[in-house]
């Protein structure tokens, strides 16, 4: 007995959820405007004079009655856009499902990603993009079916509620790097053959697209700067060569001023005192104490990678190669190390100076 109490009381709380949620979409209070007449006019006795009569607030017979009235009207605020993703933006005082997107990835073309972005989205929701008009940017998704689970328990099932079709529509600057995507519903087919859909639930509808393709770029920029970091924490970014002068140098792959702005974490973490800088010549004068690593580090793994080098006072000097940067080592008589020596200390210095950790 007291089971199917339980469960009567848990469709009680279900059917009373569903219930609020659908009032909350409606309007409330007294309706009585809904059944009010306009008044007649003021019959003026014969003889009297007719008082002055002003049209101001003279209500239309026009009206369009054919929108919701009373307890029916959605009072609900309209979607917003959101720019979930990097570089993304909304006009200001536009109620359209729009969105700009700004260049992220150099190495990729806006439009292209966006739309790789529009295609893996619908493919994932099990929906097809079609192409309207290539050369305008302008494209159609198939039918997305919106369900609604009916029954109980066993005799629970699927139907479908609503089915929509959205327009995608890509508007490219001329210079490539701002791209616009605005989302539009095109067909939509309701239960019981309504085919009608309220204007504010078509404006959600519109935006809750646009918002879910904005989330999954948001994702594909996360993904590719991830792959990015992968790649560089494999790539060897530290070689050998020569700076301008000629002279012996680690070619590092990362331009003067962010090698520059790095180099200190280097030094704390290598054993260098940073005894002076000279931010003009790119210049930072250190002191070298070679560190020791004690049994304790090498029972818990925490051994430091020595540098093999003198204890004595060097010169880090920085000179600019393109966008990468020739890093020469000087020492306290003002001579550049050697490559043998460089290359003695390359496998320590390498991943350092890659700043892979």
């Amino acid at each position: 007995m007291s089971r199917r109490i339980f469960i009567f009381s848990l469709l009680t709380l279900s059917i009373s959820a569903c219930s609020s949620v659908e009032n909350a979409k409606r309007a409330s209070g007294n309706f009585a405007y809904t059944k009010a007449s306009e008044t007649k006019p003021i019959i003026i006795p014969k003889g009297l004079d007719t008082p002055f009569y002003s049209n101001e607030y003279t209500l239309a017979s026009n009206i369009n009655t054919n929108g919701p009235i009373g307890n029916k009207v959605d009072v609900r605020a309209p979607a917003l856009v959101l720019p979930l993703a990097t570089s993304s933006r909304v006009e200001s005082n536009s109620t359209k499902a729009k969105i700009w997107f700004d260049k992220v990835l150099e190495n990729k073309n806006l439009t292209t990603f966006i739309l790789n972005a529009i295609k893996e989205k619908l493919s994932e929701d099990g929906v097809e993009l079609k192409t309207i008009n290539a050369k305008k940017h302008l494209y159609e998704s198939s039918w997305y079916h919106k369900t609604k689970e009916t029954g109980f328990w066993l005799w629970s099932h699927t139907d479908t509620v609503a089915s929509m079709r959205f327009e995608y529509q890509l508007e490219t600057k001329p210079h490539g790097r701002s791209v616009a995507l605005a989302v539009k519903l095109v067909d939509y087919k309701g239960i019981n053959g309504n085919n009608k859909m309220d204007p504010i639930e078509k404006q959600r509808a519109e935006v809750r697209m646009l918002n879910s393709i904005t989330e999954y770029v948001g994702y594909l920029y996360s993904k590719a700067k991830r792959e990015n970091r992968i790649m560089r924490a494999t790539q060897k970014i530290v070689t050998i060569g020569d700076n301008p002068s000629k002279e012996p140098a680690y070619i590092i792959e990362l331009e003067k001023d962010d090698l520059w702005d790095n180099l200190p974490d280097f030094f704390k973490k290598y054993g260098f005192t940073l005894d002076d800088l000279n931010e003009s010549k790119n210049i930072y004068y250190v002191t070298y104490v070679k560190p020791n690593n004690s049994l304790w580090d090498s029972i818990w793994g925490d051994d430091k990678a020595i540098i093999d080098l003198a204890n004595t006072k060097y010169q880090f000097k920085l000179t600019s190669e393109g966008n990468k940067t020739a890093l020469t080592i000087y020492d306290d008589a003002g001579h550049a190390l050697s490559k043998e020596t460089l290359q003695r200390i390359f496998s320590v210095i390498e991943p350092a100076l890659s700043f892979r950790n």
